[in-house]
């Protein structure tokens, strides 16, 4: 897979989902007793990159897990891995895990990319390690095979028809549900967040570490606090930066209904960057009539969709809108997407269609982000119950139509979750800081007070007064920064729960 391939992938997932610590141990050497179910793990064999773009010193390497976990003697699959090693081996603690977000995101080239935004204390003390996750190219991969069509960003994401009526959702559910278990393989029934985090501690082995730590973003927080609770024992410093809700009855359902409050967190921002005097991209004198003329607008295009040649789907209508709305509030850097939108919508125009990431690796993401969240949880399949939920939702975030708690193909996916969802707790080491921005579209703040809840004495939590996804060293400020920083490089972390004015 070419760099370019892989910066395109990489884009089309973020358009598609943060006390001193007791002990200090150094890194050993792989053996029985570092490695997972008391299995010795072969050390990797690390190789020059494939690509162009990336840093000379990223090494990368290839790992064999389980398909099955529960079958270790059965069939095994590739885990793709990268890594720099620490860049002052005097000053080296071990290893510093990227976690990507998605389900469906890869840190394979983070090492190169946002690991070398971390401070020189913390690339000193850490090897940068990435990876794609199970299912995802380089490594072993899959696919749904699904419809082009049904991979727009506006269908994959379960946008109810104008009226409110879920029998379109449902519909697609099934036939995207049916694509990804003709086409998916026996892969795809084993993709879950516990699975991840298995093979993470297979990982942890073939680097011979007896302690992990981590970064973990987005849905890589989940895969870092359910990591923490299957191998406590085996976590050093963890910073979890955009904080799921880990709600063991709903799992990813949860973290798709945060959506309604993340939007309500952060438009009223997005409306008032979109009313200041002298930006070239004014969509009003005041910041509140922001509001009600996105609301205008999206029902008139409901009404009438204006043709999009090159777009997928080609007309822009208001859940396309609505679509684009989410995706521009991740960060203020992508307002403009969204006021140029609606500028040209009004006049009935449209820009020229976004650049489709290539259909193999739609595929292939969309395939990897189905599995994980389908088989993490069961979803309700009767109609009636996303019926109620989504007219409550209409009712109460006009913003968001529903779509939050609508039916997504997780509803017709017929493989029951092969275990129950992991319940996050307080038991284990008190190592695990959350970093989380007030407002956050995809991860809204009331999710991480979810999870500091669950992990209890284990976490303190740093909320950061700013705007969008990705607080740490993104979207965040010099406190929340700093805060997190200094905890990765001296484990030094506040006594108690932080507020980064």
């Amino acid at each position: 897979m070419t760099q370019r391939t892989r910066t395109i992938r990489n884009a089309a997932i973020a358009g598609v989902s943060t006390a001193l610590l007791l002990g200090i141990t150094a890194p050993l050497t792989a053996t029985a007793s570092t490695a997972p179910d008391g299995a010795a793990s072969e050390p990797l064999a690390w190789t020059a990159c494939e690509g162009t773009g990336l840093d000379p010193r990223q090494q990368c390497a290839t790992l064999e897990v389980p398909m099955d976990h529960a079958d270790p003697d059965g069939p095994r699959i590739d885990i793709a891995v990268s890594r720099i090693p620490s860049e002052n081996p005097g000053a080296r603690r071990g290893t510093l895990l990227l976690i990507p977000g998605g389900p469906g995101g890869s840190s394979i080239n983070d090492p190169s990319g946002k690991g070398q935004k971390l401070p020189q204390e913390v690339r000193d003390a850490y090897d940068l390690v990435g990876f794609a996750p199970r299912g995802l190219a380089p490594s072993t991969s899959v696919s749904c095979g699904l419809e082009h069509g049904d991979l727009a960003t506006s269908r994959l994401r379960p946008w109810p028809a104008p009226d409110g009526s879920v029998d379109g959702n449902m519909t697609t559910a099934r036939r995207m549900a049916d694509a990804c278990i003709r086409n998916g393989g026996e892969l795809i029934k084993h993709l879950s967040t516990a699975n991840e985090a298995r093979d993470l501690d297979r990982l942890r082995a073939a680097l011979g570490e007896r302690k992990l730590s981590a970064w973990g973003t987005s849905y890589g927080t989940y895969v870092g606090a359910v990591y923490a609770q299957l191998f406590p024992h085996r976590t050093d410093r963890l910073v979890l930066d955009s904080v799921d809700d880990p709600d063991p009855a709903r799992v990813n359902r949860a973290w798709l209904a945060g959506h309604e409050q993340g939007v309500e967190d952060t438009f009223p921002h997005f409306a008032a960057w979109a009313a200041r005097p002298g930006n070239p991209d004014r969509l009003a004198a005041r910041a509140a009539d922001v509001r009600p003329m996105f609301l205008r607008l999206a029902a008139r295009l409901d009404r009438e969709p204006i043709p999009w040649p090159g777009a997928n789907p080609a007309e822009l209508n208001g859940n396309v809108l609505r679509q684009t709305m989410l995706d521009s509030l991740y960060a203020p850097s992508r307002y403009p997407t969204l006021a140029r939108l609606m500028r040209a919508a009004r006049e009935g125009t449209v820009p020229p269609a976004p650049q489709a990431p290539p259909e193999a690796v739609l595929q292939n993401v969309t395939a990897v982000g189905a599995g994980t969240l389908c088989n993490d949880v069961a979803w309700p399949k009767e109609q009636g119950v996303y019926e109620k939920d989504v007219a409550e939702s209409r009712a109460e975030y006009p913003l968001t139509a529903g779509m939050p708690r609508n039916a997504m193909l997780c509803a017709a996916w017929p493989y029951p979750p092969r275990e129950a969802p992991v319940r996050i707790t307080d038991e284990g080491p008190s190592n695990i800081l959350l970093v989380s921005s007030e407002r956050d579209v995809a991860t809204p703040l009331a999710g991480a007070l979810k999870m500091r809840e669950a992990l209890g004495r284990r976490a303190v939590l740093v909320t950061v007064d700013a705007t969008g996804h990705n607080p740490y060293l993104v979207n965040g400020n010099a406190c929340g920064d700093d805060t997190a920083s200094r905890f990765l490089a001296t484990g030094q972390r506040p006594e108690a729960d932080t507020h980064c004015a």
